[in-house]
């Protein structure tokens, strides 16, 4: 399938899209601001550059989106255009995405994933569970949890 825009204009698209402060980043921090959880944001020091990071409950949250990094439900559809290019960058995208996760729970940081179909879509959660289970798990004791969809 051909691209319907033109190089210059995908170029514009392309380069438009951020790699933080995303709608579903935002949601999560007001969310989690707005119960008293303070955090740092984007922790350079720390692999994988987490999207949320609290100190006092050594927890992490990242913030994926369902395409750009891989994610097995309907919010992902591989791109007509170039599919062997989008492959070969989005499992990149898996595996470093994994490597950070290891590296940080080796550090002693317990990890949260929040993915976008658990924010949009039609098997989004209600925003205050979704809030819920979060806050449970940074002030919990659980090493590893993903939240995303439910999907039938």
């Amino acid at each position: 399938m051909a691209d319907v825009l033109t190089v210059e204009q995908r170029r514009l698209n392309m380069s438009n899209i951020r790699g933080r402060d995303t709608k579903p980043e935002m949601v999560i921090r007001r969310g989690l601001h707005a119960r008293g959880l303070r955090y740092r944001l984007q922790d350079r020091s720390l692999p994988g550059r987490p999207d949320l990071v609290f100190p006092k409950d050594h927890a992490v949250v990242l913030v994926h989106g369902c395409f750009w990094h891989g994610h097995t439900c309907p919010m992902f559809r591989l791109p007509g255009t170039r599919p062997e290019f989008w492959m070969a960058k989005i499992n990149a995208n898996r595996a470093r995405d994994t490597r950070a996760s290891e590296a940080l729970a080796m550090q002693g940081w317990r990890v949260l994933t929040i993915w976008e179909c658990s924010l949009r879509g039609t098997a989004r959660w209600p925003v205050e569970d979704l809030l819920d289970a979060s806050v449970a798990f940074i002030r919990g004791d659980t090493l590893h949890l993903e939240i995303a969809g439910h999907w039938p």
